[in-house]
């Protein structure tokens, strides 16, 4: 029952041509067809631009700053002073 035979194809067909017309039939598949090699041509350049080229390398990051130690409270200057 999964499976479509050609009479099912052959429906198909038929109710397409009676939707669109015959003569619109070919102009519409050829968009179809322009618009698929168009996504496909943008996902493809899509992933290459998102992968790095082999040859790169990345930067290395920059060393944290280390922070600054906290005095202890018996070495602050006495307040008003």
């Amino acid at each position: 029952m999964g499976e479509l035979s050609w009479w099912h194809w052959l429906i198909v067909i038929g109710v397409a041509i009676l939707l669109f017309g015959a003569k619109r039939l070919p102009d519409a598949a050829r968009s179809l067809g322009q618009s698929t090699r168009i996504l496909k041509a943008e996902l493809r350049a899509e992933d290459r631009h998102d992968a790095p080229a082999p040859s790169e390398t990345p930067a290395p990051a920059p060393a944290p700053q280390p922070a600054a130690a906290p005095r202890p409270a018996g070495d602050a200057p006495p307040p008003g002073s």
